[in-house]
């Protein structure tokens, strides 16, 4: 009987034994479905999130120093460059107007110069968005010409604002040694805010390539962009914006502040050749920051516009120094550094589009062009532009502009327009066309430049005067203007 019981208790617990593992297994086997089932969600939110988009650190690095040297060809390249060629008496007056210019365009860059220029609003201003830079932070981003590539915002308002310093800054030689210093900076301001920006939007303002996507065309982009932009106008680094742009307004400014006492009659010949030398190293040093920097990457483009101001640059001084010793029997100091800055100005707008034989096209014509234009040219003109801006920068800076149409044809070796769509370059309306569009663009620039200057010009003198007294100019601006002397015996 004992035994009867214990079998079938034992049976009894064999079964619910079985009867448990059976459940378990069941269990377990739902239990890893489950888990399958729910596998690919967890991948998916233990996978990262698409990057952010960042600056790229090797480009940021090219442009900081790009800055840098752009600087460095103002403060001191432009105004030792002018600072030699003026009188000793009026040697500090220059470097004053050069030095405070550069800080007085600086700061306004910042308040609304930015703003103004490099936001969409209409084709010729932009708009007041980042008025003193409203919103740009070290973390917001500037497109460069590539798409998903970019800099810090942040670099980009440092590297233009140089731009527009040295615009300003470059007009003061046309009317140097006679024009009251108030009266400098009175007529930056207006010219600056009504000239300079809205060349500046017209020609180099668009969305960049990220805003091109499959439902935004380059037609889209291109309708937001700056009148010139918009048109085809090729400008690497400022060829209409800077020197055209600068040049007009130096030539109403000669004209209107008029001649100094003694033009013609009096040696006014450049007091220290030496510092004038020094300047021109410095503005060709600086020039490889203005035009390969004006790439915004570092790539085979910059190398590209480097080399080409190299050779540029070396071509004009040698054919501007062989002709002045084919007209004077002598080459001169003066002519070679003369040359070098009109090779540098022609180069500008062309960099970045023109092949190395290009370059040297440009500059070997833009040494003997320019030394016309501060000789036949100048003459004609009856203008005492002092330092010969126009002759250099708007002789120099027109030559430039209407040979990029040329030499940019792949046919010639040059690199074309760009198609943001594809992301590829060679594109090219053909020279005639080209040429056209770049004259157009020329013309815009004069007239603009031109009519705001006239117009500054006048409400400056109405308001605080441009001259300085007779016996003021006589004593020099040194004495007069700031009462020191750059020399003492």
């Amino acid at each position: 009987m004992m035994l009867a019981l214990a079998a079938a208790a034992l049976g009894l617990s064999t079964g619910v034994l079985a009867q448990d593992a059976a459940s378990a297994a069941a269990s377990a086997v739902v239990e890893a479905a489950s888990a399958a089932a729910s596998a690919p969600e967890a991948a998916a939110s233990a996978a990262p999130a698409a990057a952010a988009p960042v600056p790229n650190k090797g480009d940021t690095a090219f442009i900081t120093i790009a800055t840098a040297l752009v600087v460095l060809m103002t403060i001191p390249g432009l105004a030792l460059f002018y600072g030699g060629l003026v009188r000793s008496k009026n040697m500090l007056s220059v470097l004053m107007q050069v030095f405070v210019i550069f800080a007085l365009i600086s700061v306004l860059w910042v308040v609304y110069g930015y703003s103004l220029t490099f936001t969409a609003g209409n084709p010729f201003f932009g708009t007041l968005d980042k008025l003193f830079l409203k919103g740009v932070t070290p973390d917001s981003l500037g497109a460069t010409f590539s798409k998903g590539v970019y800099l810090p915002e942040l670099t980009f308002v440092a590297f233009q604002s140089t731009f527009a310093a040295i615009t300003v800054a470059l007009i003061v030689g046309a009317f140097a040694e006679r024009m009251k210093f108030a009266a400098v900076l009175a007529f930056a301001v207006l010219w600056f805010t009504f000239s300079y920006i809205p060349v500046a939007h017209m020609v180099w303002y668009w969305d960049g390539p990220d805003a091109i996507t499959d439902a935004k065309s380059l037609e889209a982009v291109t309708a937001n962009a700056g009148f010139m932009w918009a048109k085809g106008a090729l400008d690497f680094a400022g060829g209409t914006v800077v020197h055209i742009n600068a040049a007009i307004a130096g030539l109403v400014g000669a004209f209107m502040v008029g001649k100094r006492i003694g033009y013609g009659r009096e040696s006014m010949a450049p007091h220290s050749l030496t510092l004038t030398m020094v300047g021109a190293s410095l503005l060709w040093v600086g020039w490889f920051g203005f035009n390969a920097g004006s790439n915004l990457e570092a790539n085979g483009v910059a190398a590209l516009a480097f080399l080409n101001t190299i050779v540029a640059t070396a071509a004009a001084t040698l054919s501007w120094a062989a002709a002045e010793a084919l007209m004077k029997g002598k080459a001169s100091m003066l002519g070679a550094a003369s040359g070098a800055v009109a090779g540098l100005v022609a180069i500008t707008p062309a960099c970045g589009f023109v092949g190395v034989g290009g370059a040297l096209v440009i500059g070997l014509l833009a040494g003997v062009v320019c030394l016309w234009g501060v000789n036949g040219l100048k003459r004609m003109l009856g203008a005492d532009d002092s330092l010969d801006v126009f002759g250099i920068h708007g002789v120099g800076g027109i030559l430039g502009a209407l040979l990029t149409g040329v030499f940019a044809s792949p046919s010639l070796g040059g690199l074309g327009a760009c198609d943001y769509i594809e992301n590829k370059c060679g594109v090219f309306p053909g020279i005639g066309a080209q040429v056209w569009i770049q004259a157009q663009g020329v013309i815009y620039t004069v007239l603009i430049s031109g009519i705001v200057a006239f117009i500054a010009f006048k409400i400056v003198d109405m308001t605080i005067g441009l001259r300085v007294p007779e016996e003021a100019e006589r004593e020099g601006l040194d004495i007069s203007s700031h009462g020191e002397t750059a020399y003492h015996n």
